[in-house]
């Protein structure tokens, strides 16, 4: 299991970690029972507090996406079957509602929108190992 934490982000660390393990467990990439990072590997892996791993995971277990087990740290729970697309589309839906409003603000037609949308949707394109886009 990777996490990517950004600490200029905006978005508050312990929220990244929490966004993380929900987007993971909605597409399948963590499954019940998957042991997530214990508190001070991941708080040492990324520079970062123990307290805000710490909170991340208390909130994800009082969301009953993850649970302690005796001698093996947090596991992912089992949760309660859910249509999984319909649960991506949910988390998907609050970014994609302020991209909506920013596009508006913007003037951009929802065609242009969609372009862009498609565009940032398709993975980049080996260009021999260089960033191209820098």
């Amino acid at each position: 299991m990777r996490f990517h934490i950004a600490p200029s982000d905006a978005v508050p660390i312990y929220r990244q970690i929490v966004e993380q393990v929900r987007r993971q467990v909605a597409s399948g990439q963590l499954r019940a029972g998957d042991e997530v990072p214990s508190v001070r590997v991941l708080a040492q892996a990324h520079a970062i507090n123990p307290m805000t791993v710490s909170k991340a995971y208390s909130l994800l277990e009082a969301e009953g996406l993850l649970e302690r087990r005796r001698g093996l740290g947090m596991v992912v729970a089992t949760v309660r079957p859910t249509s999984r697309t319909s649960q991506r589309l949910a988390l998907l839906e609050p970014t994609l509602r302020a991209a909506a409003q920013q596009a508006a603000q913007l003037g951009l037609s929802v065609d242009e929108a969609l372009a862009l949308f498609k565009r940032c949707m398709t993975p980049p394109t080996d260009l021999g190992g260089r960033d191209e886009s820098r």
